[in-house]
């Protein structure tokens, strides 16, 4: 069996294309442009690259794009100050505080100093409730765009299998709610789960985000599931640095049904539901029907 390659690159592209439709009839009809914050504290190389990729993405599909680099000693009361101003501003519909935060930052205490309508990454705790309870929510872009894959694969994922690999705040329990809400059984493995290999074997769906370099070979897979490969890792292999999974995607693809490859699956889908949360929580804060296929 050779799988089907889930290529995120060109979902993403279909999904930038729905946002940019509907920020044209927001402009159009009601005189609204959504408005992206994002706020870097610092000079880690991949926040910056990851934030011009952001802003480049936000101008393109016609939102405006509000950046705000501050130095790596920036206190946290003057965070605190900027991320208050921007919950005040009009303009702006959806805020975006990049991490890791520099050491001396409060994470927690940031993220939840977010208006938590304008919380484009669904890192509020009162996002994490809504979730969690199944009310309407802003959900994290990373999970957001593994369930639009697997909806878009499948169609309806009802009843079937679902493990989840990695517990984390970001991907893991987020992940496991949205396959609740789409009515699939649910299992959260992670590194103390015992015999994870049988585990992931019942899975008809199988999510890795745990951050270990192929760390799922494809005879942990059950024959024809889908697997959504979350991990980027970079190694080093034959002298060259490269990005990888954590699922061995050249073993899994010889089992699975579908597959994610790393890089070019579920990397793109963040930015793009990023964008996409961006116009839903403009259209939540005017009143206005929400675009359909853009949220949960």
């Amino acid at each position: 069996m050779t799988a089907t390659i889930l290529d995120g690159k060109e979902f993403a592209a279909r999904v930038r294309a729905k946002v940019a439709d509907h920020v044209t009839l927001l402009k159009e009809k009601h005189s609204i442009t959504p408005g992206l914050a994002v706020v870097l504290v610092g000079e880690d190389p991949a926040s910056q690259v990851y934030v011009r990729s952001k802003g480049k993405l936000t101008v393109e599909v016609g939102m405006a794009s509000f950046e705000h680099k501050l130095d790596a000693d920036t206190s946290e009361a003057d965070l605190l100050v900027l991320i208050a101003r921007l919950n005040a501003d009009p303009e702006v519909h959806g805020i975006l505080v990049q991490l890791p935060l520099p050491p001396h930052l409060d994470s927690d205490l940031v993220i939840n100093s977010i208006d938590p309508s304008k919380d484009v990454d669904g890192f509020h705790i009162s996002n994490v409730g809504l979730l969690g309870t199944g009310q309407k929510s802003m959900v994290p872009c990373t999970p957001l765009g593994c369930l639009m894959l697997l909806r878009d694969h499948h169609g309806s994922l009802s009843g079937l299998n679902a493990v989840v690999v990695g517990r984390s705040n970001i991907v893991g329990k987020p992940m496991a709610q949205l396959l609740l809400g789409d009515s699939c059984t649910v299992t959260i493995a992670h590194s103390r789960s015992k015999d994870l290999p049988a585990i992931c074997q019942g899975a008809d769906i199988l999510v890795a985000a745990v951050g270990r370099a192929e760390m799922v070979p494809g005879d942990w897979i059950k024959p024809g599931a889908t697997v959504i490969d979350v991990g980027i890792n970079r190694i080093e292999r034959d002298g060259k640095t490269k990005l990888v999974g954590d699922v061995h995607f050249d073993s899994a693809a010889q089992v699975a049904g579908a597959i994610t490859p790393v890089p070019g699956g579920v990397g793109p889908m963040t930015i793009a539901c990023l964008l996409a949360n961006t116009v839903t929580a403009t259209c939540r804060a005017h009143g206005l029907a929400e675009p359909e296929g853009l949220t949960v």
